[in-house]
């Protein structure tokens, strides 16, 4: 058994845990004594906010962590989606990221894929030229420099 781990939850705070979701319906404390796959209510983005290839991609991760029962396709999906952006995207510093998020989905760290997704957004957003609003701009369309 890993280190434990204490999460501290606000009142109406959600957190999904191993495909449940468990809200507070006060300030709480939880602590984890085993490993478990969960994601805080600040780390879900809706649907309507996967407007760009990264973040569809992080919204499948996600799905990996909130379904367990649909983990698998939704990690076949993620797989053949990295590899599509690998063929449109040419900045190096992504193409690396991309392919170190897909090891860690294949050694079943998804949420440290989901991390590694995430902190590419910037160079996403500079490569795509989106503004904070995050315009639509589907997978097909992505290209890279």
């Amino acid at each position: 058994m890993k280190n434990t781990l204490k999460i501290s939850l606000k009142a109406n705070e959600k957190i999904y845990v191993n495909g449940a979701v468990i809200k507070a319906d006060r300030k709480v404390s939880l602590e984890f004594l085993n490993d478990v796959q969960f994601l805080l209510q600040h780390h879900v983005l809706q649907p309507e906010d996967a407007t760009t290839p990264l973040r569809q991609l992080y919204f499948i991760a996600q799905i990996m962590l909130m379904n367990p029962d649909g983990a698998e396709r939704a990690g076949a999906m993620f797989r053949n989606s990295v590899a599509k952006m690998l063929g449109i995207f040419k900045n190096e510093r992504l193409r690396t990221g991309l392919k170190d998020a897909d090891e860690l989905v294949s050694s079943g760290q998804v949420y440290e894929a989901m991390k590694e997704v995430r902190a590419l957004y910037p160079l996403e957003d500079e490569i795509l030229g989106v503004s904070e609003d995050h315009v639509e701009m589907p997978l097909a369309k992505a290209v890279g420099e």
